[in-house]
């Protein structure tokens, strides 16, 4: 086995474990088919024995540290209870005559079914104790996935940030104001081969948008208008580069002012800046 093939055992090991199926396992909340799965994976892979044994120590430990006994008041009031059961018994024995109660071993049943209740109460709080725990953990696993997946998002993001300089396909092009904004300016890449377009957010000179409207970009495609979405100028922008959608052919690039969403089709006395190669 080469060391990329352990590699891979590794994580699977290690994301088996984080599933949290062993701690369902030792809970039994399995279903059978489930549990003969566990099983399987525990002959083929020792180290999850290992980790289940964990798991058992740690909940007996647990439990053992957790261990409460029921409240004063609660078992007075159970022996209170079953000692006025216990009068009321003898007295309807003694007038009819029929029946003697042995108080010993009444005694020794009223105890018993007094530990059977406090063990009953254990296991409840335990149980309890046990469920919140885990639905924490699941919790902090969900977070960790969704925080894992914008991790990924945000890397395949910057990667085609670099790509846009990096790939000799790319052309850059400067769209210039209009007599409606003479000093807009916006810089946009452009890849014919790869159908890709960019733009670069923090070269936007144009003014902030407001909440109705958005600012939408024009691909001249054979003398037709053909929108490749839209985006905000905010005064805190922080983003460098927005992908829009892909065109394979434009004779020009220009921007428009258009209502939140955009419109079919360009408002030319909104248009922003223009511009061809």
């Amino acid at each position: 086995m080469n060391s990329e093939n352990i590699l891979i055992k590794v994580e699977d090991i290690k994301a088996y474990i984080e599933s949290g199926i062993l701690e369902l396992y030792v809970l039994g909340d399995l279903n059978h088919e489930e549990r003969a799965e566990v099983e399987n994976m525990l002959v083929k892979y020792p180290e999850l024995k290992v980790e289940l044994n964990a798991i058992e120590d740690a909940l007996a430990s647990y439990a053992e540290k957790t261990a409460v006994e029921p409240p004063t008041y609660m078992r007075d009031r159970i022996l209170g209870s079953l000692d006025h059961e216990l009068s009321d018994n003898s007295s309807i024995n003694e007038s009819s005559n029929k029946k003697v109660v042995n108080l010993k071993q009444y005694n020794f049943y009223k105890f018993a079914f007094a530990a059977c209740l406090a063990l009953l109460l254990l296991s409840i709080y335990l149980l309890i104790s046990l469920n919140s725990k885990l639905q924490q953990t699941n919790a902090q696993i969900a977070s960790l996935q969704s925080e894992k997946q914008q991790f990924a998002k945000t890397v395949s993001f910057k990667n085609g940030e670099l790509e846009v300089f990096q790939d000799a396909s790319f052309r850059f092009l400067n769209l210039q104001g209009t007599p409606k904004v003479p000093n807009a300016k916006l810089t946009i890449a452009w890849s014919p081969l790869k159908r890709k377009v960019w733009i670069d957010l923090k070269s936007v000179q144009m003014p902030v948008n407001d909440k109705n409207h958005q600012y939408q970009l024009w691909a001249l495609v054979k003398g037709k208008p053909i929108s490749l979405g839209v985006f905000n100028k905010t005064a805190d922008s922080t983003s460098d580069m927005k992908e829009m959608k892909s065109v394979e052919l434009a004779e020009a690039f220009a921007v428009t002012l258009e209502p939140q969403g955009g419109s079919v089709v360009p408002t030319m006395d909104q248009m922003m800046v223009i511009g061809k190669f």
